[in-house]
């Protein structure tokens, strides 16, 4: 299902009236996906500030979280640091039924890794050629893989840091972290360009956005991931509601009821 938007500034309204049939698009694909009993991985990679939480957080809204979820995962501990490099994300793979969203994975390593030292070049070089491998066995044992990488400006990406900053509700959004990555923009730029080569594979391709309107970014994945899915609507099971029997009472006056200041 497309939202013809153009290529201006999506505004506010329009962008409400756009989102709101993909939205219920989003809850006729979890309901198929429950019923096929698929496994779906969907991988959102991008700078800092690119939009990525915001995108899982539009898809989100209105599916239910006991078979949609979303993964984020933090540093990894001195025994995630051990293990085989992949094992870590593994372990949230999906179950039948289920969908899975990483806001970030295990595309961190040809990242920030790579860039910020946290890696060494073999390490590196040994993700680049096992990548493919690894996404090749998900997919051949029947899990349906989808990436996208969320394209930015440094322009736009400086605006968006800004905002942050001058948001106290937003401010624990900024980082040592962020101003480290502007400060490297090119050798991410390089990163990026080594990790599209070696892991766009026919088996699992990227997904590349333009991520400059958050709300373009936000409709354009929508329509494009419930484009990629052959989902049809799912019939709910005809219900009558009974009255209720019996007369049940609120909680008595002595009860810890919470203040009321509204």
């Amino acid at each position: 299902m497309a939202a013809h938007i153009g290529t201006k500034t999506v505004k506010k309204a329009k962008y409400l009236d756009a989102l709101a049939p993909l939205q219920r698009e989003l809850v006729q694909l979890q309901q198929w996906v429950q019923a096929q009993g698929l496994r779906v991985v969907v991988l959102f990679e991008g700078r800092d500030a690119a939009g990525k939480g915001g995108i899982i957080k539009t898809l989100t809204q209105h599916l239910n979280p006991r078979h949609v979820k979303v993964v984020a995962l933090g540093v990894p501990t001195e025994r995630e640091q051990s293990q085989w490099y992949f094992q870590r994300y593994s372990a949230h793979l999906p179950a039948a039924g289920e969908l899975v969203l990483f806001d970030r994975s295990w595309y961190n390593r040809a990242g920030v890794e790579k860039v910020m030292g946290f890696c060494n070049d073999e390490e590196y070089e040994r993700f680049l050629v096992s990548c493919p491998v690894f996404e090749k066995m998900l997919v051949d044992d029947g899990i349906v893989l989808i990436k996208y990488w969320l394209n930015v400006s440094p322009e736009e990406q400086e605006r968006r840091f800004q905002a942050r900053l001058d948001n106290p509700l937003k401010r624990w959004k900024f980082s040592k972290m962020d101003l480290e990555g502007r400060e490297r923009w090119q050798a991410y730029a390089k990163a990026r360009d080594r990790m599209l080569d070696a892991t766009d594979s026919g088996h699992c391709p990227w997904y590349i956005i333009d991520a400059n309107d958050k709300k373009k970014a936000r409709l354009n994945c929508i329509s494009h991931l419930l484009g990629l899915l052959p989902y049809r609507p799912q019939p709910y099971p005809q219900v009558t509601l009974g009255d209720v029997k019996g007369k049940e009472l609120p909680p008595g006056k002595d009860r810890h009821w919470i203040p009321e200041p509204y």
